[in-house]
């Protein structure tokens, strides 16, 4: 017993011991392929850790066609975060090593925006595919963020910085809709989705991405489902309108307006059943008068079209909501 009390106070030192500090010019970079960290520069040393797509290392020393890194030292930063980004494997952990080199892309790399980016656009691609791999929106997303952390003067800075929070956001939108709660009327009673990086493109980007993340920023604030009452639509028409006025000419624009047409048919056809005719009549008229608009400044948008079908239904009397057979 005592013998194993003297190795447990051996030990604590060692446990206590913090992970060794890279220097202070330990360069940044990333890398576009899968690395496995070992111990020495020999591939048949013990392997530590592993370096996936996207995430970080800081190169300290390099030996031949070795290089000595603190690797994935970003993932202490995304553990620090209010929601982490994606699932991290227990494999991928911040560790110091050697890792070949190969793959390894940082800001003084030569085309190094591209070189990024490509690899990012084909994870994006592959995770879109069947079977997808796991890593890949992940790897994307964290691929698509060195690019504008690394390269903010790179003509891709901006697409990137957007494609990052978009696929974040997509993937954090598209767990939240596996539970109960999606189909709550009440958005608060959903989790809530991480939105600072979206937030930050709206308050800063230029172009058109504060705009693009201004629309995704409007899914945390629609209903689950609308439970067969005119609260919700009413309320995500305005919600549609509101973005169409903040950026008349954005990229999305067309598609919110269309969102707020079709609401407003929606609502023709619940307040009919209600037997409310004023409601009924004053959301068919301002369904005629969002698609006059989008005829005036979206005339070639296949929401457009959209719009003026939708309508002539409500002119013909035709339900848009529920069964439209008489």
């Amino acid at each position: 017993m005592r013998k194993l009390a003297s190795i447990f106070l051996l030990t604590l030192p060692l446990i206590a011991q913090k992970r060794p500090a890279p220097p202070p010019d330990a360069q940044r970079a990333t890398v576009v392929k899968v690395a496995d960290v070992y111990v020495a520069p020999d591939a048949q040393s013990q392997r530590v850790s592993v370096v996936t797509p996207g995430h970080e290392v800081l190169i300290v020393e390099r030996s031949g066609p070795w290089v000595k890194v603190f690797a994935n030292t970003d993932i202490e930063e995304e553990k620090a975060e209010e929601e982490p980004e994606f699932t991290v494997d227990p494999a991928v952990l911040p560790r110091s090593g050697w890792i070949r080199d190969k793959g390894i892309v940082g800001p003084t790399t030569p085309n190094g925006d591209k070189l990024i980016y490509g690899e990012a656009a084909s994870m994006e691609a592959a995770a879109g595919e069947p079977h997808a791999p796991k890593s890949a929106a992940g790897a994307a997303h964290l691929l698509y963020r060195r690019v504008a952390e690394y390269f903010p003067s790179s003509s891709l800075a901006g697409e990137a910085q957007w494609r990052a929070a978009d696929i974040r956001w997509q993937e954090e939108k598209f767990d939240a809709s596996t539970l109960p709660s999606a189909k709550d009327m009440d958005a608060n009673m959903r989790p809530a989705l991480y939105q600072k990086d979206l937030q930050k493109i709206v308050k800063t980007g230029e172009g058109k991405y504060p705009a693009l993340a201004a629309y995704d920023l409007l899914d945390s604030k629609l209903c689950g489902d609308w439970q067969g009452l005119p609260k919700c639509p009413e309320m995500e028409s305005n919600l549609y309108q509101k973005y169409a006025d903040t950026f008349p000419d954005g990229p999305k624009t067309a598609q919110a307006l269309w969102q707020a047409v079709y609401r407003q048919g929606v609502l023709v056809t619940m307040y009919t059943t209600e037997e409310n005719k004023k409601r009924a009549d004053a959301a068919s008229q301002r369904a005629h008068v969002l698609r006059d608009t989008m005829v005036q400044h979206f005339p070639a948008s296949d929401y457009t079209a959209r719009a003026v079908s939708l309508v002539y239904r409500v002119e013909q009397g035709i339900a848009i909501y529920g069964s439209d057979r008489d």
